[in-house]
C-alpha cells in the first residue's frame, strides 16, 4: 500500500486500486492527484523483478468512493431537480452502490460546502440540487 506522503490522507478523498500481476497482487490506496504516480511506482518494482509477467489493463480495478459517485451523478445531470437524500441514496443502490445512509447524507454535505451542490429545504428535510454548470 502507497500512503501520502507529508501529511494525513482523509479517507473519503482515497482511491483504492488493485494490481494483480502473475502471482502478485498490489493494492494501492492514494488521492486521486497521486493515483498515476503510485501505479508507475509498483508498476516499475513489479517490472523489475525478472519472475512476474506484464501487467494486462484488465487487471487494474478502481473503486469509487461514495463522493465520487455522487460526483458521477452530478456530471450527468441528475441533479437538475431537487433531490432528497433517500433518491440519492436510492439511486446509488439502484446502480450497484450500497453505502449507508450517512456516508451519502455526508458525502452531498461535502458537495455542498465545495459549492458543486446547493440544498433547500430544513434540517432532516434538505433536498439537494447542481449549484455549478456541468
Amino acid at each position: 500500500m502507497i500512503q501520502q506522503q507529508g501529511g494525513v490522507m482523509d479517507f473519503r478523498d482515497e482511491i483504492k486500486v488493485r494490481l494483480k500481476k502473475g502471482a502478485w497482487e498490489v493494492e494501492i490506496t492514494c488521492s486521486q492527484d497521486k493515483l498515476k504516480d503510485a501505479i508507475e511506482t509498483v508498476l516499475s518494482t513489479l517490472d523489475s523483478i525478472q519472475t512476474v509477467p506484464e501487467v494486462k489493463k484488465e487487471s487494474i480495478r478502481v473503486s469509487i468512493t461514495c463522493k465520487g459517485l455522487i460526483e458521477e451523478l452530478w456530471k450527468e445531470g441528475w441533479f437538475a431537480t431537487e433531490r432528497s437524500l433517500s433518491e440519492v441514496h436510492e439511486e446509488l443502490g439502484r446502480r450497484g452502490y450500497h453505502y449507508d445512509k450517512t456516508a451519502v447524507s455526508h458525502s452531498l454535505a461535502d458537495l455542498v460546502r465545495e459549492n458543486v451542490l446547493t440544498r433547500v429545504g430544513s434540517m432532516r428535510n434538505y433536498k439537494y440540487i447542481q449549484k455549478k454548470p456541468l
